[in-house]
């Protein structure tokens, strides 16, 4: 779905939650993803950092400029983390708002009778902020998750995932559009090359 149109559209799973926020920006080589309040929601919800069908009608643009500030600050980590570098100032600022508390959950029956979880109240935005924020601390923590770290290989994207593949050989974030780009454009210079 184009941006704006609707629900937001969750082009891949990274596999964390810490991860799929640095991919709603430009800097992961998409267009930005958190334009707006509503645009926020919808990605708290698709990202399960609050259950479907949450209210959250305290977010507003605070909220927006909060989140993007986060996910820089996990990008930078990240890309030291790849690369060798540091940026303490993105660590001290990803783990002061680790340190605060992440949003009360409880269980309660779903449709069909299933435990699903719930919010105790209506989460705030340091709430949300804290546990994406202790997402990338668990991750940057964890030397085997660390070790899965990867940045897409496709031209033009820079996404991160957690490469859970066996034999952890894959290159792309998502291997229906950047991996079928990289296959299309290697036989196009095959093709070339012949001719």
């Amino acid at each position: 779905m184009a941006a704006g149109t609707g629900a937001y559209d969750r082009r891949f799973d990274s596999g964390r939650v810490c991860l799929d926020l640095v991919a709603t920006g430009p800097a992961s080589g998409a267009c930005e993803r958190l334009d707006c309040p509503a645009r926020l929601a919808e990605w708290l919800m698709a990202s399960a950092l609050v259950p479907c069908g949450t209210t959250l009608a305290a977010v507003d643009e605070t909220w927006v400029a909060r989140f993007r500030q986060l996910r820089t600050g996990i990008d930078r980590l990240m890309t030291a983390q790849l690369t060798g570098g540091s940026a303490d100032s993105a660590l001290d600022r990803v783990n002061a708002l680790a340190a605060g508390a992440p949003p009360g959950l409880r269980a309660v029956r779903g449709q069909g009778g299933a435990l699903v979880r719930a919010p105790i109240a209506d989460p705030g935005c340091g709430e949300l902020l804290a546990a994406a924020a202790r997402d990338a601390v668990d991750l940057l923590t964890d030397p085997v998750a660390r070790a899965g770290l990867r940045r897409c290989e496709g031209d033009d994207c820079r996404r991160l995932y957690l490469d859970t593949s066996r034999g952890r050989r894959r290159r792309w974030c998502s291997s229906e559009v950047c991996g079928n780009r990289e296959r299309v454009a290697r036989h196009r210079r095959r093709v070339r090359a012949v001719t």
